[in-house]
């Protein structure tokens, strides 16, 4: 490594921010990357510990030593090439993904992990403004033509792979954009969805096609895309979302996360959205303690809603993990996210046991507090309480792709609804149907954008093989 000490001598700087009160009157991102000269200082902290856990605590497996000492040596043209080698887009996981490469640094036994997502972000940011970021299209055309389902982070990443090694490939969106869950699922002010635009563009030039409004299964027939092309890639994302079927839950305002969340998305893009989901104004409580849960918190605050609260049924997580335990897994500790400290009150232990309405529109949650007891969970006698809600958003997860989809192209599932396919063997990623494939949330369930990018590229070089007898594409 270039400065062998530099973890002992130099601090973790985490990325900074714009304050609370001014990046809540739009929904623009504001975490801001870091200069060169601090992400030099951030990449020296790596410390060469011989076996890089971070490498495969990462699921792309991102060479991430390497590009830390490129930093710290200011060769960034270096950097993005090797960081690209194993990312398609770390402009995603750069501001998105939680990081799991910093949980099994080996400098997190002791001290604060290297800030490898921030380096990642400072990389592919200077990729981006030195026009570094170029399409790559083929040498040669193979003639085959390769469909796929879906257009989040796995479709997109197995579709790239694909086109730069010859394939003509069509990516079919069932939403009048690309990006599925990255574009409709997130935010904008986690992610601005200028950045899948500038990757379409390159895919584009690099041959892919593009078609929005396919929705496949109704307007698109599953058996005619398996005879026109030579092979299918089921990529779409965990849609099916878990409900909390308690006596009120009909009221009008009981709504869905992902409602409400692509709403936003949308009119943010442009579009009109009629009878549009607000928190303008209403006492809202999101029932989840995930990112969804946070995505909602963050978006209602934004609505300018009169209070926020957040409910967990799981009890509170230790605010520190006991490291000695937990490294270099992902450990389970206190998490509070940018959109908590925009305004939000949590409580944990809670169950939601009814909402309360009035002329067929909430107005009521009755709860209680909840715990363990011999493997069980109960009641706490004596805790039930109400609380205000104009508004509920339920942010609890989702159990798997929409069966549909998977029913009507006849593939069989795994015993959690998911499209049944192995990542071992020489048919990795094949279904039971002959010439198609599963990638992402659509194989392995609700899982993360780093875990889509990693299926999507692995199916396509399992495609590549299908489809060519062997394949140039890494795994």
């Amino acid at each position: 490594m270039g400065k062998v000490t530099g973890f002992m001598e130099y601090e973790r700087l985490s990325e900074g921010n714009i304050p609370p009160a001014e990046r809540l009157k739009n929904y623009k991102e504001f975490v801001l990357h870091l200069s060169d000269e601090e992400a030099k200082i951030q990449g020296a902290r790596c410390m060469d510990c011989g076996i890089p856990f971070c490498n495969n605590g990462c699921p792309v497996n991102n060479i991430i030593p390497d590009w830390n000492d490129l930093v710290y040596q200011q060769n960034w043209r270096a950097a993005i090439d090797v960081l690209h080698s194993t990312n398609n887009f770390p402009e995603f996981t750069g501001r998105i993904c939680p990081a799991p490469c910093e949980a099994a640094c080996t400098l997190n036994i002791n001290s604060d992990a290297v800030g490898i997502k921030s380096i990642e972000h400072a990389i592919i940011d200077k990729a981006w403004e030195n026009n570094w970021v170029v399409p790559q299209p083929p040498k040669n055309k193979t003639g085959k033509k390769i469909a796929v389902v879906g257009s989040g982070p796995a479709g997109m990443a197995a579709a790239q792979q694909l086109a730069r090694v010859g394939h003509d490939v069509v990516v079919l969106e069932k939403n009048n954009r690309i990006g599925g869950l990255l574009r409709y699922g997130i935010p904008d002010f986690k992610m601005e969805k200028s950045h899948i635009d500038r990757r379409m563009e390159q895919m584009e030039a690099e041959g892919v096609e593009f078609r929005v409004n396919q929705n496949v299964g109704e307007n698109v027939d599953p058996d005619q895309l398996v005879k026109d092309f030579d092979a299918v890639i089921l990529a779409g994302g965990a849609e099916w979302p878990r409900d909390l079927p308690v006596p009120g839950r009909e009221l009008e305002g009981v709504h869905y996360a992902m409602d409400f969340l692509p709403q936003q998305n949308k009119v943010v893009a442009g579009d009109q959205v009629e009878d549009q989901i607000m928190a303008t104004g209403k006492h809202v409580v999101v029932i989840g303690g995930g990112d969804t849960g946070s995505d909602c918190v963050g978006t209602s605050n934004r609505h300018g809603a009169e209070s926020v609260t957040q409910f967990e049924l799981m009890p509170q997580p230790p605010e520190s993990e006991n490291k000695s335990m937990v490294w270099p897994y992902w450990p389970l500790k206190l998490r509070t996210s940018s959109s908590h400290e925009e305004g939000c009150d949590r409580d944990w232990s809670v169950a939601t046991k009814s909402f309360v309405g009035e002329n067929g529109k909430v107005k009521e949650l009755v709860a209680s507090k909840v715990e363990w007891k011999n493997g069980k969970m109960e009641e706490v006698p004596n805790s039930e309480f109400k609380i205000k809600a104009d508004l509920v958003l339920l942010a609890m997860g989702f159990l798997g792709p929409q069966q549909n989809l998977l029913d009507k192209f006849g593939v069989d599932k795994d015993q959690r609804g998911n499209a049944a396919a192995s990542t071992e063997g020489d048919k990795s990623y094949y279904t039971s149907k002959a010439k198609v494939f599963a990638a992402g949330d659509m194989r392995r369930g609700q899982s993360l954008v780093v875990w889509a990018i990693r299926e999507g590229r692995q199916c396509a070089r399992s495609v590549d093989e299908f489809l060519m007898g062997s394949s140039t594409l890494p795994r």
